[in-house]
């Protein structure tokens, strides 16, 4: 082998070396491309999680603290409702209370139950035409569904011409029957039968439990219970609740509703309360009970219903209150 070969041997040695040593070099590359890309993968994925877990925290505690202060703003409600005859104690009329607890904005309103109807008291005309109005039902339809909340409520196993007892629930492959005993809830109305889900989400706000009286109080329900009443149209309700606002923002008294004489049953010794407290980072909570004043000193007030209706709705600025916290 002459000179020249071996040194082209040696030098094509030399190159193969060299290109397993930048092959190696470059695999060592993408492998520590690749390790960076997973810790950066995983830094990230931690200080996410890290993040939404302070989030949580930070969320829970204004929640409590929402929740807290919405509390002690309906206690207060029921404090003041309760000496009715202290100069500008707070009245169940409906009106806002509004004040700032700490960097709490909270909103109270207070009526007695008697703004809603009561469905074991109510009679069938008010409940046929709180069907048909509010609940969109045809006349008949109306009728029929009214038979059938009478059959529920009453004692006995007798059913009304167009009601349902017992052998109607069963025909119906319905796994219960009729209480046969006033409802305990508003809830249990949508068990009775001919009863769909959305003729109950429609009725849901204007009905109670609560009340026990066969009318309702026009001075404080609200729109849709007065279009409920019998002879109600939207320019009557309108007017009278215009009538009203004015008659409240003075201090005198709410003039009666033509249409509720026949069903006027006036105040119910039972309130709803709804407090609603709001902060700064857009957490709300809103709580809303039922309450009956007791005579018993022990025990002055009874809670017939306490509920948490919502936890994050937007609520408008506040206008500003007076140095007490009264409302103005």
């Amino acid at each position: 082998m002459t000179l020249r070969a071996i040194t082209m041997r040696g030098r094509m040695a030399a190159m193969r070396r060299s290109i397993g040593r930048q092959r190696q070099s470059g695999i060592a590359i993408v492998l520590a491309l690749w390790l960076t890309v997973l810790l950066t993968v995983l830094a990230s994925g931690f200080a996410f999680s890290m993040r939404n877990e302070a989030l949580a925290a930070r969320n829970a505690v204004s929640l409590a603290q929402a929740r807290a202060a919405a509390d002690g703003a309906l206690e207060r409600a029921a404090y003041e409702l309760s000496r009715p005859r202290i100069a500008d104690a707070w009245t169940p009329d409906g009106q806002a209370h509004q004040w700032s607890d700490g960097n709490a904005a909270i909103v109270v309103t207070a009526v007695d139950e008697a703004a809603k109807i009561d469905i074991n008291a109510a009679p069938d005309l008010l409940l046929k035409n709180m069907l048909m109005v509010a609940g969109g039902l045809d006349e008949p339809t109306a009728g029929a569904l009214v038979d059938a909340i009478a059959d529920w409520r009453d004692p006995d196993d007798l059913r009304r011409p167009n009601g349902a007892e017992a052998p109607e629930y069963k025909a119906a492959n319905l796994k219960y029957v009729p209480a046969n005993a006033p409802f305990e809830t508003i809830g249990e109305a949508a068990r009775v039968l001919g009863m769909t889900q959305a003729v109950f989400q429609r009725i849901a706000p204007l009905i109670t439990v609560y009340s026990r009286q066969p009318g309702v109080n026009a001075a404080t329900a609200d729109r849709n219970v007065l279009l409920a009443l019998p002879n109600a149209t939207p320019e009557i309700v309108d007017a009278y609740i215009d009538q009203r606002t004015l008659a409240l923002a003075n201090k005198l008294p709410v003039p009666p509703f033509p249409p509720a004489q026949a069903f006027n049953s006036g105040a119910a010794p039972v309130w709803r309360i709804r407090a609603q407290a709001s902060l700064p980072d857009g957490v709300t909570f809103v709580r809303e009970a039922v309450l009956r004043p007791s005579p018993d000193a022990t025990r002055p007030l009874i809670a017939l219903a306490w509920l948490e209706p919502s936890r994050s709705v937007a609520v408008p600025s506040l206008s500003s209150s007076a140095p007490d916290g009264r409302h103005r």
